[in-house]
């Protein structure tokens, strides 16, 4: 499969991938037929999906299968007069309908909006109205079809609400009786370009509403990299992403790029997360790549991994928020696997990684993929030295595969991040002389103090390796001296948060002189219950600050 859109397949070295890694993209790609019916054509028996859940329930889908249900699931949604360019929000967890009903909208050229089941009334009725969205699919659960039925009276361009159950009710169509009665699949005269839209996705930020981000039809390509090669995934593969099908990680770790590899995607479907349930499926289906969050890898490292068959294991992978060395120290001591890490956003695919014919540096991102040309800028717009901070820019003279089209009815936040040439990330980090990338934070985020710029996340680094923090934020506060100071905004385990106090604070601050340069450590110090996030779990750091302020 890869050699359709790669004209080199294998790479043994970082300047061989970045020499000879270019993609080719077919007219009117369209993933459902170019990948998922392709398969069905040429191994029709090759496991695509193998799915269970956390009441004992068990399927495998084989390719010829994922074609067969995505045929029925098109022709259904035809019957309820879904069209190209019609907008879609799937509210579908873990289920496996996902996959029929994602690859069915692809297959029609309907755009397609994954959202999560914690949306609540007023989520659900402002992403309706801002994308004029005609049809939302949903997992029949009581919550999720209240929340929905409730938005309804202020989501006039919503036509028709489908269920696939286990609740079924009066104003909401059964999807599987919908799939077993429909006419055989007739694919449209046409479906797309390349350009068409395909995917969008309110990502939430740390302020103001959710941006709109859209997708073109050759999205799926730029997860090439991901799946191949920094999943390092074969046809013998079976990989776990662990995200929910609401999230944009989902598409990067159980769809685009694992199918183009041929892998199989393993879905486990659960409603709260439990280390030892995770490791369970890992060793009883012989999982073989792995990739979650550092904030699961710390779960699972205090868990007593000897209890566990984890040989399958080859191969692990490590994105959604900057990686602790601590965290890559002790999976490795545990496991004898590095963990690779990865960058991207839900604007971009992968775009800065670690992959297999290069060594990690615990806490970096990585090399720059080289599918992106990325540069490091000033604030004053000229190229950052090594060693220097500066903003993740990507050039855009000639569009990448992977990066988003626009934001969605918002042309001047467009402009904003796309202007002479570049795309502004928005992150800032500083590479080193062998070009590793690291993170420092949002450019919103970086706090300046007495002349230095410090960044959020060389300080939770720091902070996290005491015992005392289970989770933490850094923010700046206004100073007369020194413009700024650092503040720790800190949720304390168990054992420690009877000794909240100034003894305590002491001893903190004190570990960050040890662990960091001194003039980083937090010289207020919060101790809280919880920290102040999105609906996606990103920390909002604004809260913090206007709190503090």
């Amino acid at each position: 499969m890869l050699e359709r859109f790669l004209e080199q397949t294998t790479f043994v070295s970082q300047e061989d991938f970045r020499k000879n890694f270019k993609i080719k993209a077919p007219e009117n790609f369209n993933f459902g037929y170019d990948v998922v019916d392709a398969w069905a054509a040429e191994a029709p028996q090759k496991k695509a999906l193998c799915w269970t859940n956390d009441r004992g329930e068990h399927r495998d889908f084989t390719f010829a299968e994922i074609k067969d249900y995505s045929d029925r699931t098109a022709s259904y949604f035809q019957s309820l007069g879904l069209r190209a360019g019609d907008m879609v929000m799937l509210i579908l967890k873990r289920r496996f309908e996902f996959w029929f009903a994602i690859i069915a909208l692809h297959k029609l050229g309907a755009i397609v909006i994954p959202a999560t089941h914690l949306l609540t009334k007023k989520d659900i009725a402002y992403r309706a109205n801002a994308a004029n969205i005609k049809m939302i699919v949903c997992a029949g659960e009581e919550a999720i079809l209240e929340h929905v039925r409730e938005a309804l009276p202020a989501s006039p361009t919503v036509e028709t609400l489908v269920s696939v159950g286990p609740v079924l009710a009066d104003d909401f169509d059964d999807f599987h009786k919908g799939i077993a009665n429909a006419a055989p699949f007739v694919r449209p005269e046409h479906v797309n370009t390349n350009d068409d839209t395909f995917l969008m996705y309110f990502t939430s930020g740390t302020s103001g509403e959710p941006k709109m981000v859209i997708h073109d039809f050759l999205y799926p390509l730029g997860h090439i990299t991901t799946g191949s090669f920094w999943h390092n995934l074969n046809e013998d593969s079976l990989h776990l992403t662990i995200a929910d099908t609401g999230w944009g990680k989902a598409v990067w770790g159980k769809l685009y790029g694992q199918w183009i590899a041929g892998a199989a995607v393993f879905v486990y479907d659960h409603e709260k997360f439990t280390p030892a349930d995770m490791l369970r499926m890992i060793q009883d289906y012989k999982i073989t790549s792995l990739c979650a969050p550092p904030t699961i890898f710390r779960f699972l490292i205090r868990e007593d991994l000897s209890r566990y068959d984890l040989s399958s294991l080859k191969y692990c992978t490590i994105a959604g928020e900057a990686l602790n060395p601590s965290v890559f120290d002790a999976f490795y001591k545990l496991t004898g696997i590095k963990l690779m890490e990865g960058f991207g956003q839900t604007e971009t695919t992968l775009s800065v990684c670690t992959f297999p014919w290069t060594t990690p540096k615990p806490g970096s991102m990585g090399l720059a993929n080289p599918q992106y040309e990325v540069d490091l800028l000033r604030p004053d717009g000229t190229k950052a030295e090594d060693g220097e901070q500066g903003q993740i820019v990507i050039h855009i003279d000639k569009r990448p595969v992977g990066l988003f089209k626009e934001y969605y009815r918002d042309p001047e936040r467009t402009l904003e991040a796309m202007h002479d040439g570049l795309y502004y990330t928005g992150d800032v980090a500083w590479c080193d002389e062998d070009g590793y990338y690291w993170f420092i934070g949002r450019a919103d985020d970086v706090i300046k103090s007495s002349g230095y710029r410090i960044g959020p996340f060389e300080v939770e680094s720091a902070l996290m390796t005491h015992p005392a923090v289970v989770e933490c934020a850094i923010t700046g506060v206004p100073d007369e001296i020194r413009g700024q100071i650092v503040k720790a905004t800190i949720v304390l385990s168990k054992e420690y948060a009877p000794r909240a106090g100034e003894e305590l604070i002491r001893e903190i601050q004190e570990h960050v002189k040890r662990v960091t340069a001194p003039y980083k450590y937090p010289r207020v110090v919060e101790f809280v219950s919880e920290l102040p996030k999105t609906i996606s779990g990103k920390i909002r750091r604004v809260e913090i600050r206007e709190k503090s302020a």
